[in-house]
């Protein structure tokens, strides 16, 4: 463990040193390119210092891009997602390149061909990184012993969600709060590192000094109060700090930043996909002769009312017992209607609704007034997702599942409204792809729910 904690000061640097290497072999790859296919296909071939220019945009364009995609969380994130950023990363960054080289290059449209087999190339070499680096890292930096400290509640589903990560963490022990201060210290110096949920403030503010001190890792798992203090703006009006937090949602020169991405996106999406959807439509028509569209009251900013529009998936009379959520193995599905959803085609049309304004492209998923109606009793604070519009996409839809609990979603929901940017936007946007090959984003709740409340579960504990 001693050892182990001696290199944890250096896991950036070699974090920093890894990508470095990467993009390193990257940037001898395109330099390759250019100077065998593209440098002299300019009307006025640059001096051997604007060849170095072209190929320096590379690497920079690299930085950039890679921090949009997430390419420098390289021991958090999973492997399949470390790949996939990383990929992402490269397919746009040489998508860029090309548009450069129409801007340069005429009289006529420059070959594709040599940056797609150079894309190729780079994908398997950063396959093959992605691996070995994470061989390395583990080796380095094995999982985390770690000890959980909780209150009144069950800990058992998020010790099975942490353990799922197995690469990163490892839950050894579990301990009550009410075993005593005393007890829990003991413990705690047997373990790396400390994970609390559901502790009242006192006892968490105890446990939270105590891992300082004593210089031990800390996860905890937030309060709706965490969340929206995490966001606060400091202010130093005379000799104490002072946390201001304005409790308004997003400011007017946001959501006109927003609107504008919003139109921009949905319009060139509507144009892009139009053919598309065309299809799904006659799809739709010939499976079982019923309606394309399938319209329902949602819920958006302010509570306001609208008329979601999606492609019908389910059976005409699919909610004649009431609503409800789509469930595991739904036999509601039409045979059009789950493969829609497996690729998440259904929601093609709501991209009318964001381009008439009724929707925004990126924020919380908007409920039914009925299922928002349950939520609030098991958690009040749910309607706190109001404060912006509804989205087509949003940070619970990126980082939880269609059936994460309603406090989950809550909590995602808040860190996006509190931490808003046009930065995070476009970072969903584009993350928005990976979701679509992710079984369990699509997956239903269980049979014997109606929403994504779980019975055993009182979910305003937490609050």
């Amino acid at each position: 463990m001693a050892n182990k904690q001696g290199r944890e000061p250096y896991k950036r640097l070699i974090v920093f040193t890894e990508v470095i290497i990467l993009l390193a072999v990257h940037t001898v790859l395109f330099a390759i390119l250019w100077n065998s296919q593209y440098k002299e296909s300019i009307e006025l071939p640059f001096f051997r210092r604007g060849n170095w220019a072209m190929i320096a945009i590379y690497p920079i364009l690299m930085l950039l891009v890679g921090k949009l995609f997430g390419i420098f969380k390289l021991a958090v994130a999973r492997t399949v997602d470390t790949i996939f950023s990383h990929i992402a990363m490269l397919f746009v960054v040489n998508l860029l390149m090309y548009f450069e080289l129409l801007l340069l290059i005429r009289w006529h449209y420059p070959s594709i061909v040599p940056l797609l087999i150079i894309f190729l190339i780079e994908s398997a070499y950063t396959i093959v990184w992605v691996f070995l680096v994470k061989l390395v890292n583990n080796r380095i930096y094995p999982p985390h012993d770690m000890v959980l400290i909780y209150g009144d509640y069950s800990p058992d589903d998020i010790i099975k969600s942490m353990n799922e990560r197995g690469d990163r963490y490892h839950i050894r022990a579990s301990v009550n709060i009410n075993e005593g201060m005393n007890k829990i210290m003991a413990i705690i110096e047997e373990h790396e590192a400390v994970i609390i949920s559901d502790l009242p403030a006192t006892e968490r503010n105890d446990v939270v000094k105590y891992c300082y001190a004593a210089g031990k890792r800390l996860y905890m798992l937030p309060k709706i109060t965490d969340i929206i203090i995490r966001s606060s703006e400091e202010l130093h009006v005379f000799d104490s700090p002072v946390l201001l937090n304005k409790n308004f949602g997003l400011t007017f020169d946001q959501r006109m930043t927003k609107r504008t991405l919003d139109i921009i996106v949905s319009g060139l999406m509507i144009i892009l996909s139009g053919w598309l959807m065309i299809i799904i439509a006659i799809l739709i028509k010939l499976d079982d002769h019923g309606p394309v569209f399938y319209r329902q009251e949602r819920l958006t900013r302010d509570g306001k009312v609208f008329r979601i529009i999606k492609f019908r998936s389910m059976k005409v009379n699919a909610e004649e017992q009431g609503p409800q959520l789509s469930r595991k193995e739904d036999d509601r599905v039409t045979r059009v209607g789950r493969v829609l959803r497996m690729l998440h085609l259904d929601e093609l049309p709501q991209l009318f609704n964001v381009f008439g304004g009724s929707m925004s492209m990126v924020g919380p998923r908007p409920e039914r007034p009925e299922i928002m109606k349950q939520y609030k009793e098991n958690v009040p604070e749910f309607y706190y997702r109001l404060k912006v519009k509804g989205g087509l996409t949003g940070y619970a839809q990126v980082y939880g599942k269609y059936n994460t609990t309603p406090y989950n979603k809550l909590r995602m929901d808040l860190i996006y409204i509190q931490n808003y940017s046009l930065w995070l936007d476009l970072k969903i946007i584009v993350q928005t792809v990976k979701i679509l090959f992710e079984k369990e984003n699509t997956e239903g709740i269980d049979q014997d729910q109606t929403t994504a409340i779980r019975e055993e579960q009182e979910e305003e504990q937490h609050l």
